[in-house]
């Protein structure tokens, strides 16, 4: 279940490919789907509010990421847990250039979602788990933060039972949903959270999504400190 997830988009837009030809080798996925399916209903129902404060305060600051000279450049500043790595999508890497045209063809369907781009995506591998947070970013435009956000789950893989709720940081007003994505090919289901919210550079989507549920939760703490630093860049 590691395969594609460890090097960035590049590695993942290989492994589409790969769990592909995995998948029909194997031996049906013995084992591994009901258990996916399991675990992502399981911890949709022992979500609670109860966990989610308690989780705001369980992780420790590393840095920020957002303001000029930062790892990743964005409209929006915010601390990344400590451990974890940003790296930002510079703009000539969103068209791919691996030198395999259908794994570029695919890095670049991976790095858009709805009405944004992928900006920057942050590690969690240095801190012990599998999964990335990752800043997508679009252009400015009449859409609110709702909207914005209701395109970018719509644009996920088979997106399911999404909640929507609005929030307040750092001066900013968005969006935020917690959901559930099904892998047809995997049979695999897995919670995801993401915010967005509007600048006057335009709308900034922060998507948590992980390996599979237990890793989404054992990485909300890191969601949940940049979601509560979250303000507009300068």
């Amino acid at each position: 279940m590691r395969i594609g997830v460890g090097n960035g988009w590049r590695g993942l837009a290989t492994a589409v490919l790969l769990t592909g030809v995995a998948t029909g080798c194997g031996e049906g996925g013995k084992g591994s789907a009901g258990a996916g399916v399991s675990a992502g209903a399981e911890s949709e129902a022992a979500a609670t509010a109860t966990a989610t404060e308690t989780a705001k305060g369980a992780v420790g600051r590393g840095g920020s990421v957002g303001a000029a000279g930062s790892a990743c450049e964005l409209p929006v500043t915010f601390d990344t847990a400590k451990s974890w790595e940003a790296e930002a999508i510079a703009a000539a890497d969103r068209k791919g250039d691996t030198g395999n045209e259908l794994t570029d063809e695919l890095a670049e369907a991976l790095l858009h979602q709805g009405p944004v781009t992928m900006a920057c995506e942050i590690d969690a591998k240095p801190a012990g788990n599998i999964g990335y947070l990752r800043v997508w970013t679009g252009k400015p435009g009449d859409a609110d933060a709702r909207a914005v956000l209701e395109q970018f789950v719509k644009a996920g893989t088979a997106p399911s039972g999404a909640r929507y709720s609005a929030f307040k940081a750092g001066g900013l007003s968005g969006a935020e949903v917690e959901y559930i994505t099904t892998s047809k090919i995997l049979e695999e289901s897995k919670k995801e959270r993401a915010l967005a919210v509007n600048t006057p550079e335009g709308p900034v989507v922060l998507h948590l999504g992980g390996l599979d549920t237990g890793e989404h939760e054992a990485m909300l703490p890191a969601y949940q400190l940049a979601k509560s630093t979250l303000k507009a860049t300068g």
